[in-house]
């Protein structure tokens, strides 16, 4: 018996049916749409996080001393980290099963997906993306802890030297500062660095870090924004 012919007796007995072509253009669009959309979530992803390394206030790091683990810690996006491994693992899996996806190595397409998510996260974030939906996520998801609330903890700990709230009133050597917990506080800034982009003005936001003198009175060494280097110029 010929091969051809053996083949055709085993379809038989078998009972082989042909698959429809509409089942493969089907299964191929599936595929393409849940590779794009996993690469835009990805991408998102990435617009928040980069967001959180933005209000992480690296040039302060050396102030820090028992507290730099927790102070890190305490800000990394751990939910947008693991969201965004998800969402490029979804990404890889739907275009290694596509058409001619088996061709491409998984080392190279895990670093085309990321180099991808990266570059359209990154001009999510610019756009403002990734603050107004980090924010967004923060209100109306009642379980999740948004980056300014953990900047509030952080930051309101002035027996450790950390001080931050809104500015009432400001004059040559003293603010009057209403903190995130309702206190009011007299700061003496006399000596202290004040950032160039900080306008010592009432309803200004500010972070500092300085010695707490007493009850309802510190001594600030440095004064910075509260939304993290140029927030406050692009929110002008």
């Amino acid at each position: 018996m010929k091969p051809s012919e053996k083949l055709l007796q085993t379809i038989r007995e078998r009972d082989i049916k042909p698959v429809p072509k509409g089942y493969f253009i089907l299964r191929n669009a599936l595929l393409w749409t849940g590779f794009a959309v996993a690469m835009l979530l990805g991408a998102v992803a990435f617009s928040v996080i980069l967001f959180c390394i933005q209000q992480t206030d690296f040039d302060l790091v050396s102030h820090l001393s028992h507290s730099r683990l927790e102070f890190f810690l305490g800000l990394l996006p751990f939910f947008w980290i693991v969201s965004l491994i998800v969402f490029l693992v979804v990404a890889m899996t739907s275009f290694k099963h596509s058409g001619k996806g088996y061709k491409l190595e998984t080392g190279r397409l895990a670093a085309y997906c990321a180099a991808l998510s990266i570059l359209l996260g990154a001009l999510f974030f610019l756009a403002g993306g990734g603050r107004e939906l980090e924010q967004a996520f923060g209100v109306r998801v009642g379980l999740y802890e948004s980056i300014q609330e953990k900047k509030v903890k952080i930051w309101s700990m002035p027996a450790n030297g950390y001080l931050s709230g809104t500015i009432e009133t400001a004059g040559d050597s003293t603010i009057t500062l209403h903190d995130f917990n309702s206190k009011t506080w007299i700061i003496e800034y006399a000596d202290a660095f004040v950032a160039p982009v900080v306008a010592l003005e009432a309803g200004e936001k500010v972070k500092m870090i300085g010695k707490q003198q007493g009850d309802g009175r510190f001594r600030a060494e440095e004064i910075r924004p509260w939304g993290g280097p140029g927030m406050r110029m692009r929110q002008k």
